[in-house]
């Protein structure tokens, strides 16, 4: 843009990122639920990666494709705006619908659907936030979205225990077999969704183009061909410092996945001895995931606050090298728990690895991309994100009867050797601005 960006004030930054705790809180309702819901609807432990298909897949097909039109959009609304808002309100459907699924087929088609949705809204939003802030805040602003990624999924992860706690009853469930405490969270996560990114939409407008850079969107082709084109120039032209980061993220997000998949079920064997879902263990083992993640996100919240000042003085690379320690230290060590109370201890390790993730590889990416080509890099970037995930939905059902002994405790170790490989890698990643690298990739 011609004109320079307006530095925001703190409580600005944080207007215009409320909108991803709506997004967050859905995605928390998935990492804590999903399982058990299908678990619930009748699915066997090692069939449980291909029913989350939908996240890798609907990621590695929408956000590149969404990031890259949104780079090209020239609406009344703004550029990314529209794409919050259609995606929040689809969001919201889907949430309202998934708890009352009767069969395993439509439980897992409305995921498709759900995350689509999220998909249409979150790199849009990520892209707004490189358009709307100088470079010099772009640390405090992918560290505000951490934040509030933090607070949601702690609530998320909360919300079934503090509905037990308000009187209801974690035994009563609906005609599908699926507890009414989950249904009630639900229909709680999509109120969120429509409100905060309402809110961010009313608080924060996008900045306003310049005559220039308006003429040469309208210039631009925009046929599908066309938007696949800048795909593949976008791609070929990807600066050093992102395809370094893809590697560290392949082992980050590899571990993730393992551990949203499967921790319900390493707890119920660990703490209760059977993962059978009619069990009163089981129950009791996904009200103690619920816990312990919204512990973790909670410190998540509050550190992501905290890691503003120490990635100004050490560097985001450095500061994501020590969290992902942490966190692997955490999940090599939850196996060996058999104390629900001792259970937070690993859970902090993981919350400061959780923090690190949504905000300093973007902090590192941001500066390393051309600005003109926020959207579609920021959606490119999100393929280093399910490409892992899927390479972990294929290969974990093949290892989980043999190499991990049908014992989703292994799943857990597994996840742990991740974190702290992603931390070496880390290290080894070079960073600088797309002009200071040659604004081509190197």
């Amino acid at each position: 843009m011609s004109t320079p960006k307006p530095r925001l004030r703190f409580w600005q930054i944080l207007n215009m990122n409320v909108g991803f705790f709506g997004i967050q809180f859905s995605f928390g309702l998935q990492q804590s639920n999903m399982s058990p819901i299908y678990k619930y609807l009748g699915a066997h432990d090692g069939s449980l990666p291909y029913l989350w298909l939908a996240g890798p897949i609907t990621g590695l097909l929408v956000q590149p494709l969404i990031g890259a039109m949104s780079d090209r959009t020239d609406s009344r609304l703004g550029r990314r705006t529209p794409y919050f808002l259609i995606g929040a309100l689809i969001c919201s459907v889907c949430l309202l619908a998934m708890p009352f699924s009767p069969t395993l087929w439509m439980a897992a088609s409305l995921l498709w659907i759900l995350d689509a949705a999220n998909n249409v809204t979150m790199e849009p939003y990520r892209a707004f936030v490189s358009d709307r802030l100088d470079s010099s805040q772009h640390a405090v602003g992918f560290l505000t979205q951490s934040a509030f990624t933090g607070l949601s999924q702690t609530l998320a992860y909360l919300t079934p225990s503090l509905l037990v706690l308000f009187g209801m009853n974690l035994a009563a469930r609906n005609a599908h077999g699926i507890p009414y405490v989950v249904v009630t969270a639900f229909v709680i996560g999509a109120l969120f969704s429509v409100v905060s990114i309402g809110w961010s939409t009313l608080t924060t407008r996008e900045l306003p183009l310049s005559d220039e850079e308006r003429q040469r969107m309208r210039a631009a082709p925009r046929s599908l061909a066309a938007t696949l084109g800048e795909i593949t120039s976008a791609v070929r032209q990807m600066p050093s410092t992102m395809r370094q980061l893809a590697v560290m993220m392949l082992f980050q997000w590899y571990a993730m996945f393992c551990y949203w998949e499967y921790v319900p079920l390493s707890l119920a064997r660990t703490l209760f001895g059977s993962t059978e879902a009619d069990s009163a263990g089981f129950s009791h083992a996904v009200l103690i995931n619920g816990q312990i993640g919204g512990f973790y996100n909670f410190v998540a919240f509050v550190s992501a606050f905290a890691m503003i000042p120490l990635a100004r003085r050490i560097g985001p690379q450095r500061l994501h090298a020590a969290c992902l320690t942490l966190g692997g230290a955490g999940l090599l060590a939850l196996p060996l728990i058999h104390s629900q109370l001792l259970l937070f201890v690993p859970m902090i390790g993981l919350g400061l690895s959780w923090a690190s993730m949504m905000g300093n590889p973007y902090a590192m990416l941001a500066g390393s991309i051309p600005p003109e080509r926020a959207g579609v890099y920021m959606g490119l970037f999100n393929i280093f994100i399910v490409a892992p995930m899927l390479l972990q939905i294929i290969t974990i059902p093949l290892l989980y009867h043999g190499v991990l002994a049908d014992n989703p405790e292994n799943v857990i170790r597994l996840a742990g050797v991740g974190l702290l490989l992603a931390a070496a890698l880390v290290l080894r990643v070079r960073t600088g601005s797309f002009r200071e690298m040659g604004g081509v990739a190197v």
